[in-house]
C-alpha cells in the first residue's frame, strides 16, 4: 500500500473509532437513550457496592455475586484514579481508555510486511456492534491485557506469560491463552507472576479466594447454549423458573443440573481436544499462538453454562489479534463472530424481555447467535488442526503378484 493511501486508511479507521466510541460514551452517560434495560446499573450499583467494601481492605466475603479472581479488585477500584469524577463516569472513561489502548496495540501489531490492519478494523467494528454493554463491564480492560499478551508472544515470551497470568487473575479466561504458548520461559514467567500477585492479595486482603465457593448452586444462564433446551421445554410443560441467581438470569428447576453437568462435560472435552492438539501440532508460525488462543476462547465460551454478552468482547479481541497476521486463516471464524455481535445486542439488551419470556423472537435471536458461535468454534478448531498438525501420508506399497501369477507353474 502506498504511504498516502496508508495514511488515508489510518485516518478513516481512527475517525470511525472516534465517532463510534463517542456514541457509546454518550449512551452509558445517558445522554443518548439506548433501547432496552439500563446496562449501566452494574457499574453504578453493583461495582460501586463492591468498591465500598474493597476500599476497606477486604473482599466481599459474604456476597455470592462476587465471582471474580483477586486482581478484579483493581478494575473495580480503578475509578479512584479519577477522583474528580463520579464513580460510574470515571469507570466509563477508563473503559474508553482501555478500548483506545487495545486499538493502539493492534495498530502496533499491524506493523511489518507480514502484518495487516484487519485486526484493528475488527476491533473498531466489533465493539460498537455490541452496544454500550462494552463500557458497562470491566471485560474491555481484561481484553486489553489479553491482546497485549498475545501480541507479545511472538518476540517477548516472558512478558507474554506475565501478562497472561495477570489477565487470568483479573478474569480467569486469559489463562486459556497459555495453552497456545510454546516457549517454556512464558510458562515460567506466568507461574512466577501468578503466584506473586495471588500471594500478595492473599496476604494483604482477606477473602481473596472466597469467590471459589460462590458458584456451587448456579443454574443455567438464559443466554447459554444449554438454555435453548429449557426455552423450548417451557412451551411443553416444564415446571422450572427463570430467576436472578448469582448476578445473572438463570433457569432453575428440574433437569437444570443435568444440562449444567453436560456443559461442564463439553468444557472438559474442549480442554482435552486442546491438549491433544498441543501434543500433535508440529507446524508453528508466528500467528499460531493467536489462532490457538482464539480457538480456545471460542470453545470455552460456547460450552460454558453462562454466555453473557460481554463475553463477546473477548472473542472480538482475540479474533482481532489473529487478523493482524496476513497468514492467519481465521478470517471466516472471525467474520462469524462479527456477525454474532449485533445479534447479541438485539438479544441483550434490546429485546432481552423476549429472551426471558422464551417467546419466538427471543428464542430465534438466541438460537441464531449461538449457532453462529458454534459454527465459528468448529471452523476455528478445524482450521487450527489442519494448519498445524501434519497429515499422515500413506506409504506406497509395491503390488505383489496376482493370483494367476502365483498359481502359474513355470515350464
Amino acid at each position: 500500500m502506498e504511504p498516502t493511501a496508508a495514511r488515508g486508511s489510518l485516518a478513516g479507521l481512527l475517525g470511525i473509532w472516534g465517532v463510534t466510541r463517542a456514541a457509546l460514551l454518550l449512551c452509558v452517560l445517558k445522554v443518548l437513550v439506548f433501547p432496552g434495560p439500563d446496562v449501566t446499573s452494574d457499574v453504578s450499583v453493583i461495582y460501586r457496592g463492591w468498591y465500598d467494601v474493597l476500599v476497606t481492605g477486604t473482599f466481599p466475603q459474604d456476597d455470592v455475586t462476587w465471582q471474580y479472581p483477586p486482581a478484579a479488585a483493581l478494575a473495580v477500584l480503578s475509578p479512584a484514579v479519577l477522583p474528580f469524577l463520579e464513580y460510574a463516569t470515571a469507570f466509563f472513561v477508563l473503559a474508553l481508555a482501555a478500548d483506545a489502548v487495545t486499538l493502539a496495540l493492534l495498530l502496533r501489531g499491524a506493523r511489518g510486511a507480514d502484518r495487516s490492519r484487519r485486526g484493528a478494523w475488527m476491533w473498531v467494528a466489533g465493539v460498537p456492534l455490541l452496544g454500550p454493554t462494552v463500557y458497562a463491564r470491566y471485560d474491555v480492560m481484561v481484553t486489553a491485557v489479553a491482546v497485549a499478551g498475545l501480541l507479545a508472544a511472538v518476540r517477548h515470551p516472558r512478558l507474554a506469560g506475565a501478562l497472561m497470568a495477570f489477565g487470568a487473575l483479573l478474569k480467569v479466561w486469559p489463562a486459556l491463552l497459555l495453552l497456545a504458548v510454546r516457549r517454556r520461559s512464558a510458562w515460567v514467567s506466568a507461574a512466577v507472576t501468578g503466584v506473586a500477585v495471588a500471594g500478595l492479595f492473599a496476604v494483604l486482603m482477606p477473602g481473596a479466594f472466597a469467590f471459589l465457593g460462590f458458584q456451587r448452586d448456579r443454574g443455567t444462564e438464559v443466554e447459554s447454549l444449554g438454555s435453548l433446551v429449557f426455552h423450548v421445554a417451557r412451551h411443553h410443560g416444564w415446571e422450572g423458573k427463570v430467576l436472578l441467581n448469582y448476578g445473572s438470569v438463570e433457569f432453575l428447576g428440574p433437569y437444570v443440573s443435568w444440562v449444567s453437568a453436560g456443559a461442564l462435560f463439553l468444557t472438559g472435552a474442549a480442554l482435552a481436544w486442546l491438549v491433544l492438539w498441543r501434543l500433535m501440532a508440529t507446524r508453528f508460525a508466528p500467528h499460531t499462538a493467536a489462532d490457538a488462543a482464539f480457538t480456545a476462547v471460542l470453545l470455552f465460551t460456547v460450552t460454558s453454562r453462562v454466555i453473557s454478552p460481554q463475553y463477546m468482547v473477548w472473542l472480538v479481541g482475540t479474533a482481532a489479534v489473529c487478523l493482524c497476521f496476513r497468514e492467519s486463516r481465521m478470517g471466516r471464524p472471525a467474520a462469524l463472530v462479527l456477525v454474532a455481535c449485533p445479534v447479541t445486542t438485539l438479544e441483550f439488551p434490546v429485546w432481552f424481555g423476549h429472551v426471558v419470556a422464551s417467546d419466538a423472537l427471543g428464542v430465534t435471536l438466541l438460537a441464531v447467535r449461538n449457532v453462529l458461535l458454534v459454527t465459528a468454534s468448529l471452523l476455528a478448531a478445524r482450521t487450527l488442526w489442519c494448519t498445524t498438525v501434519p497429515t499422515r501420508r500413506r506409504i506406497p506399497t509395491t503390488p505383489g503378484p496376482s493370483w494367476a501369477e502365483r498359481t502359474t507353474v513355470s515350464p
